[in-house]
């Protein structure tokens, strides 16, 4: 059955700006499908017209009856006291009206009105009540919550206080919750942190309706899509696999096409000298021959010079570094509204090293770095940073110092010594050109500031490169280019990303910064996420251990009462046995400090970490029990 069809669709913002030309496709139920394109391609505005929330000029769409749409860009206006879980329940809009109904029908029959159609509506009611998970909202709310990383403290907040990503985070929940049939997610994964991610790329494989997905997250889309559609010059190319099939199979059809179209143009270059030659003989035999082979050659003129996207070719400046330390941190630590974001940080960067800095949203990595940068203070401690350490710095959020200049003025403005020509002519370098150097800074969309930013850093001699989430507004050939420029950059590589490609390309040792902390993995990001995974069914099989043996102990009750000390002497081994405990995880800390700094020792790291989880769990079972004890030895 299909879902959505698309017949010859014409968009256009202006006379002459054809966004979507002729565009056709359909999309079957309970396909999941990525569409790519470059930024600009119209990618946003098909979704828009799919919603509704945009016209076209002609064509036509059509959506399966009783389908239900949800997208996440859309961001509603909400009444200003509701809070992020206000905004969490509004899903259930539709299972309230059910409840609304179901009461109302409960409250007749209760009255004494029995008739078979009441009877029978309420069974209709009651079972969709239960299809949609009316009696189990709660456990609902809380799953998709907890694997969106939106904290029992951030659902209190008001949702007008947050921030745009913020925002768009809940709005995804809220848009999960509603049961929607047809999922549009447009760049979902833009302010996710790792965990939120994984776990968003996991439901949406598992999701039985139809999704089309806008990313340039390669990672989410090679695991949740299954077919491709490409909008290039306002059509569609269609590919029947995931990214990475996509890749392939894009650059194949470009050599196929380029090799059919080399070989037509000679084939075409041999009739015109051909035909060419006849001409000069001067006779009319040899004329009208000559004519004859050019209307053939007109007619041979079917298959377009196939166009490659224009890389972007420019490097970073590496400036010389001979010592050894490049900068270091000392006793760091920092808080931000009474939460420690890290406390008594001690590590340092040497040359040539590649660290990808994670952990979660809110952890604190984007401070740490603007501390590094002296655009942030800490509370205590020190940066230090080397003399020869030249140091180059991409932020997440961009500002220029004159966003009402347009480019070439920025530029100059930061390069002096540059003429307008010379300005434009290195602008072109970044894929600026013609009129799009005149535009005021501040209108650029984020992918194109992130590029100029670039061009302004890129002529600097240095030795240190610095990224917050460099690929985050980026397009797929963008980001491509920015990582074919820091492949050719031997230097030093701090950078912060949320993109699995761009960590599990570069990182050579991974920060994780976690409860105030961070631990040091000497090691590659897939090294890393093995280990993690390692350590969860390590923590699962500790889990489940715990559960058989209090099973155990419930299933003989008898036998355990008769040799059952008094509850105060219970009490005194309780208390014994915590203390034995909280050394015991004290000298796994010190243990894992040391073992974690030598990527050698990275069995020893996951089995000692191994350890430390499963003896904070047999520690939080002790504390609970020392409660229970001395509420029943009367002594709390």
């Amino acid at each position: 059955m299909i879902d959505i069809q698309c017949e010859n669709l014409i968009k256009s913002f202006q006379v002459g700006e054809v966004i979507l030309n002729g565009l056709s496709f359909q999309v079957e139920r309970g396909e999941h499908i990525g569409i790519l394109g470059r930024n600009g391609a119209g990618k946003s505005t098909l979704f828009k017209i799919l919603t509704g929330e945009l016209d076209f000029d002609s064509g036509n769409i059509i959506i399966s009856p009783g389908q239900r749409i949800g997208l996440i860009s859309q961001i509603p206006v909400y009444p200003p006291e509701y809070t992020v879980e206000d905004v969490l329940r509004s899903a259930f809009g539709r299972l309230k009206k059910l409840a609304d109904e179901l009461d109302n029908l409960t409250a007749r029959m209760e009255s004494g009105e029995l008739n078979p159609e009441i009877l029978k509506r309420y069974d209709s009611l009651s079972a969709r009540f239960e299809q949609f998970g009316g009696w189990d909202v709660d456990t609902a709310v809380n799953k998709v919550a907890n694997g969106l990383s939106i904290g029992d403290v951030k659902r209190k907040q008001l949702f007008a206080s947050l921030s745009g990503g913020e925002k768009t985070r809940v709005n995804l929940g809220r848009l999960i919750l509603e049961d929607t049939d047809i999922l549009l997610l447009d760049e979902p994964t833009n302010h996710l942190d790792l965990q939120a991610t994984e776990w968003l790329e996991n439901y949406t494989r598992d999701f039985h309706g139809t999704v089309l997905i806008i990313s340039h997250d390669r990672y989410f889309l090679d695991r949740t899509v299954s077919r491709v559609i490409e909008l290039e010059n306002g059509k569609a190319e269609f590919y029947n696999g995931n990214y990475s099939f996509y890749a392939v199979e894009k650059e194949r059809r470009y050599q196929e096409n380029l090799k059919r179209y080399k070989k037509e143009q000679d084939e075409i270059n041999r009739l015109s000298e051909t035909a060419r030659k006849m001409h000069e003989h001067n006779t009319e035999l040899l004329h009208k021959r000559a004519f004859s082979i050019e209307k053939r050659i007109e007619r041979m003129r079917m298959t377009e010079k196939p166009v490659k996207n224009r890389k972007l070719n420019a490097g970073f400046q590496e400036a010389d570094f001979t010592g050894d330390e490049m900068l270091s941190l000392r006793g760091l630590s920092k808080e931000y509204d009474a939460k420690k974001l890290f406390i008594d940080l001690n590590f340092k960067i040497t040359g040539g090293e590649r660290i990808g800095l994670i952990g979660e949203n809110g952890a604190g990595k984007s401070t740490l770095l603007k501390i590094i940068m002296g655009e942030e203070y800490p509370d205590a401690g020190r940066v230090r940073i080397w003399p020869q350490t030249r140091i180059a710095y991409l932020p997440q959020n961009m500002e220029f110092a004159h966003p009402d200049w347009n480019l070439v003025d920025n530029l100059i403005s930061v390069k002096r010594d540059l003429s307008a020509t010379s300005a434009r002519n290195r602008l072109a370098l970044y894929d600026f050109t013609g009129e799009d150097v005149f535009k005021p800074v501040g209108v650029l969309s984020g992918g194109e500031q992130s590029r100029l930013r670039l061009c302004m850093l890129m002529d600097n001699e240095i030795n240190l490169l610095i990224l917050d989430e460099p690929t985050n507004h980026l397009d797929i050939a963008s980001r491509e280019w920015i990582e074919n420029a820091i492949e050719d950059y031997d230097g030093a590589l701090l950078f912060v990303s949320h993109d699995r490609y761009f960590i599990n390309r570069f990182a050579t040792r991974i920060w994780e910064l976690s409860d105030g902390k961070i631990i040091d993995y000497v090691m590659s990001f897939a090294r890393y996420r093995e280990l993690k995974a390692r350590q969860e069914r390590d923590l699962n099989q500790a889990n489940e251990n715990i559960k058989k043996a209090r099973k155990s102990k419930k299933l003989n009750p008898a036998r355990n009462d008769r040799k059952q000390p008094s509850v105060k002497r219970r009490l005194e081994i309780c208390e014994r046995e915590i203390g034995k405990l909280e050394e015991k995880i004290k000298n796994l800390d010190n243990l894992i400090e040391q073992s974690a700094a030598d990527y050698e020792n990275y069995e020893k790291t996951r089995d000692l970490i191994a350890q430390k989880d499963a003896a904070q769990i047999e520690l939080d079972n002790l504390y609970q029990d020392w409660e229970n004890l001395s509420e029943e030895a009367g002594e709390t």
